[in-house]
């Protein structure tokens, strides 16, 4: 049986109960050391419009291919996707766009709070620990990037 952790603890270190063994005489807590593993997050509607950034692909692919769609897609609306670490990406692909377009271009930022799953696993399986789940959220952002109808 496990003690209810702490919330306002980040770390994913947890220590176990204290072995008593007679022949030990200086141990007395031992730690159980876990491996974060990511999951992915949820998978949301995927469009021929919907561009989702991210941070290991090369920012000048990703704007290609936002001006791809806008140009040579037929699209007269790309929505450009950011999650944590890459809003500022999304954001700057987004007014690359608006700029070279010369202003022809209007944008409408959405932002969200998305829900992530993380799983703990022990390092080692042979100790008391047991796999676990940690939720935590991350910001997000949804521009959308389009040409305003003309009146």
């Amino acid at each position: 049986m496990t003690e209810p952790r702490n919330p306002g603890v980040s770390s994913i270190a947890q220590t176990a109960p204290a072995h008593t063994d007679s022949s030990s005489s200086a141990v007395e807590m031992d730690p159980v050391e876990y491996t974060l593993r990511k999951r992915l997050p949820r998978k949301l509607p995927k469009r021929r419009n919907d561009v989702y950034v991210n941070m290991k692909t090369d920012f000048r692919a990703q704007l290609a291919r936002c001006q791809k769609l806008l140009e040579g897609g037929g699209h007269r609306e790309i929505c450009v996707h950011g999650l944590g670490l890459a809003i500022n990406r999304a954001i700057n692909i987004a007014l690359q766009l608006q700029a070279s377009s010369q202003g022809a271009l209007q944008l409408a930022a959405n932002t969200s709070t998305v829900e992530l799953v993380d799983d703990l696993e022990p390092e080692d399986p042979d100790e008391a620990g047991e796999p676990m789940t940690r939720t935590r959220n991350n910001s997000a952002i949804h521009i959308k990037v389009f040409y305003p109808d003309p009146q």
